[in-house]
C-alpha cells in the first residue's frame, strides 16, 4: 500500500503538509486519507486473518466541503389582531341599527373609512374600541329619542282609530315594549317591534281612509244627483247620518255593501234621468248661441261630463256637469221643475 497523501479530486499525489493540490489547485481538507485508490478495485480486497486495532485504522475520508447555500428569507405574517374580528362585529350592528332607524329619520353615526382600517391595524387597540362604544351610545340616544316622539304621534293616531271602534290595544303595548327595549339597550328588538306596529297601524288606516272616501264619494254622487233635478234612490242627509254611524261602530264590511247597493241604485237611476238633461241642457246652451252669447266652453264641458258618464265614471260625469251649472246656472225648464218640486 502506498503511504503518500493524495488529492481526492484529481488523485495526483500529495506532500503531506500542503494545503492545496499542486496538479489541480484544489483546496485539500485537513485530513486525508494517506491511500485514496485513483480508481475502485474490480476485485475486493481479501481481509488479513486478524483485524487490524481500532487504532491503528486510517481516519475515515472527509468529504470536501460545499460551498454555503444562501438561506431564503421567509417573510414571517403578523399576528392576527384579535380586536379586528370584534370590530367589524360591532360595526355590522351599528349599520344595522342606521338601516332600522331610518323611518324614524334618525343619521347614525359611522366610523369613516379611513378611521375603520386604521383600528383594525392599530397595535392597541383600546382607544379604538372607546370611540365605537361612544359612536354606540350616540346612536342609542338618538334612537331613545326618536322612538319617544314617534310614541306620541302613534298614539294619537291609534285614539282617532279607536274613535272608529277599531282595536289597538295590543298596538299600545307593543308600543310600551318597544320603549323599553331601547331604554335598556336591546336597539334590535326596539327596532323590530317598532317597524311591526307601525306596519299595522298603516294598514288599519288605510282601511278606514278607504272606507271614508268611498263614503264621502257616494254622498257627493247623491248630491250632485239631486242638485241636476235627477231623483236619488235616498235622500243624501239621512243616507250620510246612516253610513257614518256604521263607520263609528267600525263595521266596515256592512258599510260597504251599502255604499255598492246605493251606488248601483244611482247609477241606474242616471241612466235613465241624466240623457234627458244633457239634450235640454244642450238645447239651452244652443238658445244661448242664437241670442249672441258666446257658450263654445260650456258646450264643450258638457261633452266632456256627458263622455265621463257614458265611459263609466259617473262621479267625474257628474262633476263636471255640476261646475258647469254651478258656473253657468240652470236651464229654465229645470228651474221651474225644481221650484214646483219645492212647492
Amino acid at each position: 500500500m502506498n503511504d503518500a497523501r493524495r488529492c481526492p479530486i484529481c488523485g495526483a499525489p500529495v506532500p503531506p503538509e500542503a494545503l492545496v493540490c499542486p496538479s489541480c489547485h484544489s483546496l485539500l481538507p485537513e485530513t486525508i486519507p494517506d491511500s485514496a485508490p485513483a480508481e475502485t478495485p474490480s476485485v475486493a480486497p481479501v481481509p488479513s486473518a486478524a483485524p487490524p486495532a481500532p487504532s491503528a485504522a486510517p481516519p475515515a475520508p472527509t468529504p470536501p466541503r460545499a460551498s454555503p447555500r444562501p438561506v431564503a428569507h421567509r417573510t414571517v405574517a403578523p399576528a392576527a389582531n384579535p380586536f379586528a374580528a370584534e370590530l367589524g362585529r360591532r360595526l355590522n350592528r351599528i349599520a344595522s341599527w342606521a338601516e332600522g332607524a331610518q323611518p324614524l329619520g334618525v343619521t347614525v353615526p359611522r366610523l369613516p373609512a379611513w378611521a375603520e382600517e386604521a383600528a383594525r391595524t392599530a397595535p392597541n387597540p383600546e382607544p379604538w374600541a372607546e370611540v365605537v362604544r361612544g359612536i354606540e351610545r350616540i346612536a342609542q340616544r338618538r334612537i331613545v329619542s326618536a322612538i319617544e316622539e314617534w310614541e306620541k304621534r302613534t298614539k294619537s293616531r291609534l285614539t282617532r282609530l279607536e274613535a272608529y271602534a277599531v282595536d289597538s290595544r295590543l298596538e299600545r303595548e307593543q308600543i310600551e315594549d318597544t320603549l323599553h327595549a331601547a331604554r335598556t339597550g336591546d336597539v334590535p328588538q326596539a327596532l323590530s317591534t317598532f317597524q311591526q306596529v307601525e306596519r299595522v297601524v298603516a294598514l288599519k288606516e288605510r282601511h278606514l281612509d278607504q272606507a271614508r272616501e268611498e263614503l264621502e264619494r257616494v254622498i257627493a254622487l247623491l248630491r250632485d244627483m239631486q242638485a241636476l233635478g235627477v231623483e236619488p234612490p235616498q235622500d243624501p242627509a239621512e243616507v250620510a247620518d246612516d253610513l257614518e254611524s256604521e263607520l263609528r261602530a267600525g263595521k266596515l264590511a256592512s258599510l260597504k255593501q251599502q255604499i255598492r247597493a246605493l251606488r248601483l241604485q244611482a247609477v241606474n237611476r242616471l241612466k235613465a234621468g241624466l240623457p234627458k238633461y244633457i239634450s235640454e241642457y244642450g238645447d239651452y246652451l244652443l238658445e244661448e248661441r242664437t241670442h249672441g252669447i258666446a257658450t263654445e266652453l260650456e258646450a264643450t264641458e258638457l261633452a266632456r261630463g256627458a263622455r265621463e258618464f257614458f265611459h263609466g265614471h259617473p262621479e267625474a260625469g257628474l262633476r263636471r256637469l255640476r261646475a258647469l251649472q254651478q258656473r253657468h246656472g240652470t236651464p229654465p225648464s229645470h228651474s221651474v221643475r225644481g221650484a214646483a218640486r219645492a212647492r
